[in-house]
C-alpha cells in the first residue's frame, strides 16, 4: 500500500532536478547575458515554465544568490580534488584558473551584491568562508612543497586575482596575462628565492 511519503518522491525528485536544471541554465545565461536577462531565457535553458521557475526562486536575487552560492561551494571543493590529483604549485594554478573563470561568469553580481537587497547579505562572509580555507590550503601545501613564498595573504590573493579579472578579462574565462603574472610573482625559483 502506497503511504503519503511514497506518493511525494516523485515529485521531490522532480522538483530537485528542476531546481538543479534552473540553477545551471541560470550560470550559463548570467555567464552570456549578466544578471539581468530576462527570466524567459532563463526558464527556456532549463526547459521548464517561468511559473516553475518562480516557484523555485520566487525573486531574481534568490536565483542570483542561490546560482553564486553554487559556484562558492563547486569552487571550494576543487581545491582539494586538485590537491589529490596534481602537484601542490600546478593545484595551485589549476585552481586559480578555475577561481577565474568563476569571477568572469558573474557579469553584473557586483552591483547586483551592493544593490542594497537583503537577498545577498551572506554572500559576501559565505564567500569568504569557503574559499578563504579552500585557497589556504593550497597555498600551504604549495609553500610546503618549496614552490610559492611564504606569507601571502589568501584573501587579498583572491581580491587580486577577482581585480585583475574584471578588468581585464580573457574571452574564455582563463586567467589573463596579468593573473598569470601575478602567479609568476609567486613562485619561488630554483634557488630558493621569492621571484
Amino acid at each position: 500500500m502506497a503511504t503519503d511519503a511514497d506518493a511525494q518522491r516523485p515529485a521531490r525528485a522532480d522538483a530537485r532536478k528542476n531546481q538543479e536544471a534552473l540553477l545551471a541554465a541560470a550560470r550559463d545565461v548570467f555567464a552570456r547575458s549578466g544578471v539581468d536577462a530576462p527570466a524567459r531565457e532563463i526558464a527556456a535553458a532549463a526547459k521548464v515554465g517561468v511559473g516553475t521557475m518562480y516557484r523555485h526562486f520566487p525573486t531574481r536575487s534568490e536565483l542570483v544568490a542561490a546560482v553564486f552560492t553554487a559556484e562558492i561551494d563547486g569552487t571550494a571543493a576543487a581545491a582539494a580534488d586538485l590537491l589529490a590529483t596534481h602537484a601542490p604549485g600546478e593545484a595551485l594554478e589549476l585552481w586559480i584558473s578555475r577561481f577565474t573563470r568563476f569571477v568572469a561568469t558573474k557579469q553584473g553580481l557586483s552591483a547586483a551584491l551592493r544593490s542594497g537587497d537583503p537577498a545577498f547579505d551572506a554572500l559576501p562572509d559565505y564567500f569568504a568562508a569557503k574559499l578563504g580555507p579552500a585557497i589556504r590550503s593550497l597555498l600551504d601545501a604549495a609553500e610546503a612543497a618549496g614552490e610559492v613564498r611564504s606569507g601571502v595573504d589568501p584573501l587579498g590573493l583572491l581580491q587580486a586575482v577577482g581585480d585583475l579579472s574584471h578588468r581585464a578579462p580573457s574571452a574564455d574565462g582563463s586567467p589573463n596575462a596579468m593573473v598569470r603574472l601575478l602567479l609568476d610573482g609567486l613562485r619561488v625559483n630554483a634557488a630558493g628565492s621569492a621571484g
